[in-house]
């Protein structure tokens, strides 16, 4: 772990009893979602993470508990220093109008950047945030449904045409009528 970012590290696993990992020189802090918009604060105005370089989730499915990783990766440019925060919350597998979508609270407030991005976190994973000042979808149209990068989201009916299937695809494909 990079010396100057060792107190920092401490700091939060102090105030938030967060964990955190290291990989391949990277450090993750995993935190709870309630505990989220403090760490955000704390990390911009005491330790310099000027900048949310990235807002996005990974989906661990089939597993439920927890279902996502929602990571947010901060930059202090004036300090050259990276820190990435992941919060696992639990999901659920709604269907259409059933049940609720995960939820964590919005991070707008803290990084302005942070409204589109978490509009692309639900439009693509269905991931609410409490608070959110526009919860419209953004990627994908109005009355879609369900969310393209969950893995349970149905992929598309057609298998791929390759050289040694081509023949086979070609007897099912739609051909117009002469």
């Amino acid at each position: 772990m990079d010396t100057k970012l060792e107190p920092i590290v401490k700091n939060i696993q102090q105030k938030f009893n967060a964990t955190f990992e290291e990989f391949r020189g990277e450090v993750h802090l995993f935190l709870k979602p309630e505990q989220i918009v403090d760490v955000l604060t704390l990390l911009r105005d005491e330790h310099h993470f000027e900048l949310l370089s990235a807002l996005t989730a990974v989906d661990y499915y089939p597993q439920t508990s927890p279902r996502f990783h929602v990571i947010y990766q901060l930059t202090s440019l004036a300090k050259n220093l990276s820190l990435q925060l992941r919060i696992p919350i639990n999901g659920n597998n709604p269907g259409v109008g059933a049940g609720s979508y995960p939820r964590i609270p919005t991070a707008t407030g803290v990084y302005g950047v942070a409204n589109w991005r978490e509009r692309e976190l639900l439009d693509m994973f269905g991931i609410e945030f409490e608070g959110h000042p526009d919860p419209r979808r953004i990627l994908m149209p109005e009355g879609t449904e369900g969310h393209p990068l969950r893995k349970d989201f149905p992929l598309g009916y057609e298998e791929p045409q390759f050289t040694f299937n081509f023949d086979e695809i070609g007897l099912h494909k739609p051909r117009p009528k002469e």
